[in-house]
């Protein structure tokens, strides 16, 4: 008998690792959306909390974040009157750290709000251009990913929410160098590579291997390919074709559907090389409790918007002095207020006081360099 109960035990063990894994194809091909290695990083969590319910996380400062007074306010009206609505914000950090190194004193390279109603179960995706000229969070004015850089995930939070109105308290940061053993351990994606970014990615191919002491084999023509996780990153890095920065983001989206779609057919074995490769470049204030909460049901969750910030209608490019290139938001202010419309439909948005500041001086400061 109690060997059948244990037989018993062990099918059902059994089944709940197959359901696990269905789960997360099925959770991880929803989030197909923008920058690459950050959803993915998501997923491999989800995988390993619910596989080992054990996950390492970082434990901030919160006292460090700042929200907007009004925004503050806004929310504690909420709270007091039931009329929560749901949403949770949480930001997004992908970081070109190879040495392992997440935190403070690495700019980020890719910055992303992922908003949750979770209410209705929707999500909405948007990237904030690293290059975008904003306040910093301490009333200095750069490129917003200096705010990483400078204070870590707490300064890089504060800073969304100081130019966004938001009120973000959660990140998950992930590094870059875990790309490449990705990919590796899924054998390759295909890849459709034109004329234009071959050069670029072998460029790339090259820096990395004299970086990392490693070898690496040249792509020699167009056309859909299978590439290796060298030459998947090293595409993921192209920025000087046509479309620039905003023409990268494609290409790691790109990237993300090929690696979804290879992850589909391999075996469970591949799908753990891959999350040993990027499990250590991932860095996170949620505990496995948390990260349940968010993902444990994402597979009911609908994707229902991705844009990127400052809107393509309402930005221009600009060299700011010592600066350099930037993103200029054209009047910060009607940013928010379509980001604002956009997340949360339901609401006429006005921004604060603050934003309307910031919007200003952004405004007196890139004046001249229109």
């Amino acid at each position: 008998m109690d060997k059948q109960i244990q037989e018993s035990q062990e099918d059902t063990n059994d089944a709940k690792r197959s359901d696990a894994k269905k789960k997360w194809v099925k959770h991880i091909s929803l989030l197909i959306v923008e920058i690459c290695v950050l959803i993915l990083a998501i997923g491999v969590m989800y995988v390993v909390v619910t596989a080992t319910k054990e996950v390492d996380h970082k434990k901030i400062d919160k006292e460090k974040i700042t929200i907007n007074e009004e925004v503050a306010e806004v929310i504690r009206e909420e709270e007091e009157s039931n009329e929560v609505k749901g949403y949770r914000n949480i930001a997004l950090f992908g970081v070109d750290a190879r040495d392992g190194e997440l935190g403070r004193g690495t700019r980020s390279d890719s910055i992303i709000i992922a908003s949750i109603n979770q209410d209705t179960q929707e999500i909405k995706l948007v990237s904030v251009f690293r290059d975008t000229y904003l306040n910093l969070g301490n009333d200095s004015y750069n490129k917003c990913n200096a705010a990483y850089a400078q204070g870590g995930p707490e300064q890089a939070i504060s800073m969304l929410n100081a130019n966004l109105d938001l009120d973000i308290t959660d990140y998950v940061t992930v590094g870059f160098g875990g790309l490449i053993d990705s990919v590796d351990a899924l054998g390759g994606i295909e890849i459709e590579v034109t004329d234009a970014e071959i050069s670029h990615l072998n460029n790339y191919q090259l820096t990395m291997s004299e970086e990392l002491g490693v070898d690496y084999i040249p792509v020699e023509h167009s056309g859909k390919q299978l590439l290796n996780g060298m030459q998947a990153t090293a595409y993921c890095r192209i920025r000087y074709t046509k479309g620039d920065d905003f023409r990268r983001a494609e290409r790691q989206r790109d990237v993300l559907t090929a690696m979804m779609e290879k992850a589909k057919t391999v075996s469970v074995s591949s799908l753990t090389n891959m999350v040993t490769a990027i499990l250590p470049e991932v860095e996170t204030s949620l505990g496995v409790n948390e990260i349940v909460s968010v993902l444990g049901s994402v597979a009911s969750y609908d994707i229902v918007a991705s844009d990127g910030f400052p809107f393509e209608d309402s930005r221009r490019g600009a060299n700011v002095g010592s600066k350099g290139s930037c993103v200029i938001p054209d009047n910060l202010e009607d940013n928010v207020k379509e980001l604002h419309e956009l997340l949360y439909p339901d609401a006429d948005y006005k921004p604060s006081r603050q934003v309307i500041s910031i919007s200003e001086e952004i405004e007196t400061l890139t004046d001249e360099y229109r």
